[in-house]
């Protein structure tokens, strides 16, 4: 199994809420996008994951949807960060700050 795809499972949350934080209302494949040209074609979302974060990140109350047409002309669904969605980006920053910085203390004294 792919390594990348493993930690893009885990930690797929905390990106989506950060590039929502950063770009604004984007829709999915807007998203997708970011993310992969942000992290260097490293980081690809595929539509399978994206799409049920999505959903479960709009049931919690992190984001927002609503239908608007794109560049291009056609209709998307676009979504956008919510008060709460702020909160539990920096709850996400949080541990994946304690995460990092626990995995790099164990690769400076293993």
């Amino acid at each position: 199994m792919n390594r990348h795809k493993d930690v893009l499972q885990g930690t797929l949350t905390l990106l989506v809420l950060k590039t929502l934080a950063s770009r604004g209302p984007l829709h999915g494949y807007g998203i997708s996008a970011h993310i992969q040209q942000v992290s260097a074609d490293t980081l690809r979302v595929e539509e399978g994951s994206l799409y049920p974060a999505l959903h479960r990140m709009e049931q919690d109350g992190w984001i927002a949807a609503e239908w608007a047409v794109t560049e291009l002309g056609r209709r998307a669904r676009y979504y956008q960060l919510t008060t709460a969605g702020r909160k539990a980006l920096s709850a996400e920053e949080a541990s994946w700050g304690r995460l990092t910085a626990a995995v790099g203390q164990v690769l400076r004294f293993a």
